[in-house]
């Protein structure tokens, strides 16, 4: 390990930024720490407000040339950037695995070609995006995506690099420039992701990537008059803070944030699968925005319902991570172990019953858990824990059903079990939700839109939606006269 590298499981990985296509050190570093064993896995390059006027006075300086440069142009780099994640597909699993603590099995079969997949799906969008000309009383309308700018992008812990690539490949297809800043807790597969794109051909200052805390770098990233567009993916108070920081500039944000999301398990629903997608949310030890954490069973199945659920959550394998047994690995963070944990005792003295789990393991592992008896109004119903931690409430009624449902300030998503088509129509409907599953959970096009209601976030990406997002949409009214021939 040289004094800018450290190496994970052989793999080398830069500690500094990634800036106009350079690597940029800053005097500071900060400790980055393997969640697996709490093993200090190097020292990270500490950015600060001069790092952020660095970087987007790169993307700046880049963006005129990217945004002129064609679609047919930009989209072969992007599958170049494809290729390239493609061949490092072990190196980047093991890396982000032991940086977050995700399953390896996961990361080398799902996460990983997924990564690749963003950047090949938004650069085979771009070349087929289009909107249809049309007329006004014989003046011809013309839809047109213009790259918009540089663009902040402000990425969590819990899906690094997936969730990272899922707004950097739109935003590069779309023309603009990019400051990537991604979570301090788990900062090292972005690193690789700057080697892979140099590589790929991306020319310097298309792509910066900058390390270290929200309340050093990030607020000079958002509120920076240079930047166009910024995309956040994380909590509701973060959130509220990088609004005001653009709110200034009036720089137009795109957030997906923390959930609280309902599973309804209606009595005609079949039992065993509605089990199977209750203990699907322990999935990542619960990291999840999307999981639906609250549990509604209706009232004559809920005994039984609890019995197999307590049966399947049994045979869930706590353990290293990188072993291919192991089913959910540990939580990222001590901060974040203790948080779960306090959430579990305040709702226990308040009167909830540990049906299994409520207590920490080994480390930063924290047992699968599943709480009865808890109020409405009560915090562990109300709040998100992100953490393998789930309640279980019980209704009499559909509309009880969707009262209990609907009733928390999120909106993120919905998990439906029924056997009944007519009732799935009438309650997906009538709940408050981004995305509902119906008797499946977790199955993601990125064609289809995607964010969440109410405190869930605000607006859309995915699909031709991104490019409404990172581009300024222009509409050109041509009239039918007033041209001279030249002949």
């Amino acid at each position: 390990m040289t004094e800018h590298t450290l190496t994970v499981a052989g793999v080398a990985v830069d500690t500094r930024h990634w800036i106009g296509g350079e690597r940029v050190a800053s005097a500071e570093t900060f400790t980055d720490v393997s969640p697996i064993d709490g093993s200090v896995l190097g020292e990270i390059s500490r950015g600060t407000a001069a790092e952020a006027d660095l970087a987007v006075a790169a993307a700046k300086a880049a963006f005129p040339a990217w945004a002129a440069t064609s679609r047919a142009e930009r989209a072969r780099i992007l599958h170049a950037v494809a290729d390239g994640v493609e061949k490092r597909i072990e190196d980047l699993a093991i890396v982000e695995t032991t940086d977050n603590g995700a399953l390896l099995r996961s990361h080398r079969r799902g996460v990983m070609p997924r990564v690749a997949h963003n950047f090949r799906f938004f650069a085979d969008w771009l070349l087929k995006l289009d909107h249809e000309d049309f007329e006004t009383r014989g003046h011809t309308n013309h839809v047109s995506w213009d790259p918009a700018g540089p663009s902040v992008l402000i990425t969590p812990w819990n899906a690094p690099l997936m969730l990272s690539t899922w707004k950097v490949a739109p935003a590069l297809a779309a023309g603009n420039t990019v400051v990537l800043k991604p979570a301090e807790w788990t900062p090292l597969t972005a690193s690789l992701l700057a080697d892979i794109a140099a590589e790929a051909g991306l020319p310097a200052g298309v792509l910066n990537i900058v390390q270290g805390y929200g309340s050093e770098i990030g607020d000079a990233l958002t509120s920076h008059p240079d930047v166009r567009r910024i995309s956040f993916t994380g909590s509701v108070p973060t959130a509220q803070r990088i609004t005001q920081s653009a709110a200034a500039n009036l720089t137009p944000l795109s957030l997906e944030l923390g959930g609280k999301s309902p599973l309804l398990v209606f009595a005609d629903a079949d039992l065993d699968l509605a089990v199977d997608l209750a203990v699907e949310q322990y999935d990542n030890a619960g990291q999840v925005c999307l999981a639906a954490t609250r549990i509604l069973v209706e009232e004559t199945v809920a005994e039984e319902f609890t019995r197999r659920f307590a049966e399947k959550a049994a045979a869930i394998v706590q353990g290293d991570p990188r072993d291919e047994a192991t089913d959910i690995g540990p939580n990222i963070h001590e901060r974040q172990l203790e948080k779960i944990d306090g959430f579990v005792r305040r709702a226990v003295d308040a009167g909830a019953r540990a049906v299994i789990g409520g207590h920490c393991g080994e480390g930063r592992y924290y047992a699968p858990t599943l709480l009865t008896d808890v109020a409405q109004d009560s915090e562990i119903v109300q709040e998100e824990v992100f953490g393998p931690v789930l309640t279980l409430q019980t209704f009499t009624t559909e509309d009880e059903a969707v009262q209990l449902a609907n009733d928390t300030r999120f909106g993120l998503a919905a998990t439906l079990a029924t056997g009944d088509r007519d009732r799935a129509a009438r309650v997906t409907q009538r709940l408050v939700a981004g995305t509902v599953w119906v008797n499946c959970f977790f199955v993601r096009d990125l064609q289809a839109p995607f964010g969440g209601s109410r405190h869930s976030g605000v607006g859309r990406e995915g699909g031709t939606w991104s490019f409404d997002f990172y581009c300024d949409l222009k509409n050109t009214v041509t009239a039918p006269k007033g041209w001279k021939d030249h002949g």
